[in-house]
C-alpha cells in the first residue's frame, strides 16, 4: 500500500491514562493528526497535558463531536465499555470510523499482528483488551498448529498503579471479551482469563502466561511461527518479549511474554496500557494508508 501525504484526522474521546498516552503516540505518527482531545473535566491531568502540547481540547464529551461533525474522520473511544455502547450509534450516524479501546464487544475485534489489513473493512473495530493484545498473537499460532485445543488459559499480571478507574470498572467485560476473543482466534473449545493487579513496589512489568491443554504438542512446528509472530508484534510494540519459550508440561503447552512500555506518557512498567495503545495506533495507521476508503465510508467525495 502506498503512503499518502494527507494525514488522517482523529479525535480522542476520554482524557484518562489511555487517552493521554494515545495522544502522545498520535503526535509521533507521520500518518495521524489529532484535531480534538475530549474529556469531562477541563482540569484533569490528561486535559492539562493536552493543553501543554498545544492540542484543541473540550470538556463537552460526545457533544463536541455532535456539534462539530467535520472535526475528524476517526474517533478513538477511550472511555468505558458501557459508554461506548451509547456512543457508537451516534458516531455511526455521524459517519465516523471508531477504534474502541474498551472491552465492549461492539465492533470487529482486531489484533494488528494477525489481521490489521482487514480492519479497513469495518467502521468500528475493537482492541479487545490489554491481556488480549498480549495473548492473542500466541493463541492464534497455537490454533494454527494444533487442531482441537481443549482449553486455553491466560493469566496476566499487571502493576496495580497501571490499572486506573477505567480499567477497574471494565474488569467483568475485560474477562468476557478476552475469553471470547481467545476462542475465536485459537479455535479452543473453552477459555479462561485471569487478571492479577499486583501492588508490589517497585511496580512490576506486565507479564502474560498462555497455557493450552491439548492431546499432541507440535513444538517443532510452533517455534518458527512463534519467532515470526514475535517480530510482527515487536514492529509496533518494541517491548514485547518472550520470557518463557513454549514448553510441554502436564498435558499443556505453556509460554509467557513480558511487555515493557515505550514510556511515552506512562511509566515503562505500564506495558498493559502501552500494548493496547500501540495496537490502536497500528490500526489507525492502516486506515490512514487507505484514507480514500475512509472518506468514502463517510460519504465524502474523493
Amino acid at each position: 500500500m502506498s503512503r499518502t501525504s494527507e494525514k488522517l484526522r482523529v479525535a480522542i474521546l476520554g482524557s484518562g491514562n489511555i487517552g493521554t498516552d494515545l495522544l502522545v503516540k498520535v503526535l509521533q505518527s507521520p500518518l495521524l493528526e489529532c484535531t480534538r482531545f475530549i474529556g469531562r473535566r477541563d482540569n484533569s491531568p490528561g486535559m492539562l497535558k493536552a493543553k501543554e502540547l498545544g492540542m484543541r481540547t473540550s470538556d463537552r464529551c460526545l457533544d463536541e463531536i455532535i456539534d462539530n461533525p467535520d472535526c475528524c474522520d476517526l474517533v478513538f473511544d477511550a472511555t468505558s465499555a458501557r459508554s461506548h455502547r451509547e456512543h457508537w450509534p451516534i458516531l455511526e450516524r455521524l459517519g465516523k470510523i471508531v477504534i474502541d479501546m474498551t472491552p465492549s464487544r461492539v465492533g470487529q475485534m482486531v489484533v494488528p499482528a494477525v489481521d490489521v489489513r482487514s480492519c479497513v473493512q469495518y467502521r468500528n473495530v475493537n482492541m479487545v483488551s490489554c491481556g488480549g493484545q498480549a495473548s492473542l498473537p500466541l493463541a492464534y499460532i497455537l490454533g494454527q498448529v494444533h487442531d482441537g485445543i481443549e482449553y486455553l488459559e491466560v493469566v496476566s499480571s499487571i502493576a496495580s498503579r497501571s490499572a486506573g478507574p477505567g480499567t477497574r470498572v471494565n474488569i467483568d467485560e475485560y474477562v468476557e471479551t478476552t475469553e471470547s476473543a481467545l476462542r475465536t482466534y485459537s479455535g479452543a473449545n473453552a477459555a479462561k482469563v485471569i487478571l492479577i493487579l499486583n501492588p508490589a513496589e517497585p511496580c512490576i512489568h506486565m507479564q502474560t502466561t498462555v497455557s493450552a491443554k491439548l492431546s499432541s504438542p507440535r513444538l517443532e512446528q510452533l517455534r518458527p511461527l512463534l519467532d515470526g509472530m514475535l517480530q510482527k508484534v515487536r514492529s509496533y510494540v518494541p517491548g514485547y518479549e518472550i520470557v518463557v519459550p513454549p514448553v510441554w508440561e502436564h498435558n499443556r503447552i505453556v509460554m509467557s511474554v513480558r511487555v515493557t512500555g515505550r514510556g511515552d506518557y506512562l511509566p515503562e512498567y505500564a506495558g498493559n496500557l502501552d500494548i493496547i495503545n500501540c495496537a490502536a495506533i497500528a490500526a489507525a495507521e492502516e486506515y490512514a494508508e487507505n484514507i480514500g476508503k475512509v472518506r468514502s465510508a463517510r460519504g465524502e467525495e474523493e
